[in-house]
């Protein structure tokens, strides 16, 4: 039989011509699950023939692509092991939380824990089994047929509103469904997870990470953040916008504009609750807003200061990020790059005593920080508190007690923002907040510091890290939280983002999470700018912010 050279991490094997990556993996005997690989900056399918004299490298769950292809799998083998078991019954899937993922199971039966210990069990058996995910190509006509046939009908209007003429599917025990992602060679491959049971149906989800090295983490309950998801689900069910299919059928029908007006009155309510519960307390002297990367920390300070200002207080408003060490003095990772989510990266001594001043009424020339240059800027910006000045300040760490350590908490009100968009592509599909604030830091990032998406993407890692050691731990301390996504968002950032993602080559090691983006963005139609109002938070990533 005639054999084939391929390369791995620059070591060459043969293996009989026609073997497929499969084959290559089973035959490595590796220490490691391996959900694809990567050849030439593209993902392919263990089940795929191998491509003689071609280097390839090897997809697992501490890979982003793998991450995802693994939690595909999951929802897939939790799906088909529910029907198996109790056919009325559906399983959707609604948000990413910290660690893992909500889903919520919906049929006239409520589930108990031996119901859950059975799905669990056939899981196990499945998983056991080994059993191959079936790659199916279907012309895009059978599948709205089928998607129709089945009554999910916002999956029909998904593959009607897109170009392509062939849909991919995966079969798994005559169960059939499409995922944003490509999938793993078969059920063997799902070796981590677990399931918590919230009651009333709420599940979350719990898998391994890059950012937990491939070990399945320890899940934290954050009920604050499930609920504040959980109220914009439910007012978009009120209106029957929960599904993309629905937002794209409001710009085509010409009333989206109606629909944005509402998404900016409903945040601006929630902005006034939250000024309404800070004036009752007279205590308070600094609000603190804190978020992961580009969750709206500036346009939510500007938008509470307007209502502050309203109410009859002076807010002055202050940004850590204002207070960054000079570049050349920043600290830096374990890889050598600068690190810009740690604490010690702000000019803590400056900062501390620049409220210090503050508050014993001294006049303070406040830095801004330029990030082209890497150094702070001082442009005449004095202030002075007056008897009504309520201070707010905004940051990543503004949930740390360590940011002013000699301040009671009793002064301080804090917040936290995060994008929990409750809008859904379907019922198995929704918008990771993660990829939404990466698309909103691809646009700022962009426009602001002139930065390539390359750039941005390679640096995104960096940022979650931090995130996960420097926000998630505080957000229990938190007095409250605001959810700044704006459901009708994504088909705004679209028209920005896709341009400059379409820039990423195949020669780019960044070309597979861009065409990644670039396959989840074409469920949305675009939304024009100029529709969106001056004050808007999206206007804090596309421009045009009116100051």
């Amino acid at each position: 039989m005639e054999n084939v050279n391929i390369k791995i991490y620059g070591k060459s094997y043969e293996f009989p011509k026609k073997s497929t990556y499969y084959d290559v993996v089973k035959n490595l005997n590796l220490n490691k699950v391996v959900l694809g690989v990567k050849l030439r900056n593209e993902v392919l399918s263990l089940d795929e023939v191998i491509i003689p004299e071609e280097e390839i490298e090897f997809i697992d769950l501490t890979d982003i692509t793998g991450n995802k292809m693994y939690k595909s799998a999951l929802e897939f083998l939790f799906e088909v092991a529910l029907k198996e078991l109790y056919s009325d019954l559906e399983i959707t899937y609604q948000h990413s939380v910290p660690k893992g993922f909500l889903g919520e199971i919906i049929g006239d039966k409520i589930l108990t824990q031996e119901d859950l210990s059975k799905i669990k069990s056939l899981m196990a058996l499945m998983i056991k089994e080994d059993i191959v995910f079936h790659k199916l190509n279907i012309k895009k006509k059978d599948a709205i047929l089928y998607y129709k046939k089945i009554n999910q009908k916002e999956k029909a209007l998904n593959i009607q509103n897109i170009s392509d003429k062939v849909v991919t599917l995966y079969e798994l025990k005559g169960h059939y469904n499409y995922f944003y992602s490509d999938m793993p060679y078969s059920t063997g491959s799902i070796t981590k997870f677990d399931i918590i049971y919230l009651g009333r149906n709420r599940l979350i989800f719990v898998i391994p990470s890059k950012l937990s090295k491939g070990a399945l983490p320890e899940y934290v309950h954050y009920d604050n953040i499930i609920n504040s998801f959980l109220v914009g689900k439910e007012w978009l069910e009120k209106l029957n916008m929960q599904y993309a299919t629905a937002i794209n059928e409001n710009i085509s029908n010409g009333h989206i504009k109606e629909f944005i007006n509402s998404c900016e009155l409903v945040f601006n309510l929630d902005i006034s609750k939250v000024v309404d519960k800070v004036i009752s307390n007279r205590n308070i002297k600094f609000v603190l807003i804190a978020g992961p990367s580009s969750s709206g920390k500036t346009t939510t300070t500007k938008r509470l200061a307007s209502y502050f200002l309203a109410a009859g207080f002076n807010p002055v408003k202050l940004s850590t990020d204002d207070f960054f060490k000079e570049r050349d003095e920043s600290p830096k990772d374990e890889n050598g790059e600068y690190d810009f989510e740690r604490l010690d990266a702000i000019d803590l001594e400056l900062f501390n005593n620049t409220l210090k001043k503050l508050l014993n009424k001294e006049e303070v020339d406040i830095p801004t920080f330029n990030f082209v240059s890497g150094k702070k800027e001082y442009n005449d910006n004095k202030i002075k508190l007056k008897d009504n000045s309520i201070i707010l300040i905004e940051g990543l760490h503004c949930l740390n007690d360590e940011l002013l350590p000699s301040i009671d908490n009793k002064y301080k009100y804090k917040i936290y923002l995060s994008p929990f968009i409750p809008l859904n592509i379907d019922r198995h599909n929704y918008i990771s907040t993660v990829d939404l604030r990466l698309i909103r830091r691809i646009v700022r990032d962009n426009r602001t510091r002139a930065y390539k998406v390359a750039n941005t993407i390679h640096k995104w890692q960096s940022v979650r890290n931090g995130e996960e050691k420097y926000i998630f731990p505080y957000i229990h301390q938190a007095d409250i939280i605001i959810n700044t996504a704006l459901p009708y968002e994504v088909g705004v950032l679209k028209v920005y983002v896709e341009p400059l993602l379409r820039s990423i080559n195949v020669e780019s090691i960044y070309y597979e999470e861009a065409r990644r983006l670039l396959n989840f963005l074409k469920m949305f139609f675009p939304i024009p700018g100029e529709y969106i109002s001056k004050d808007s938070i999206l206007r804090e990533f596309i421009g045009g912010l009116d100051d």
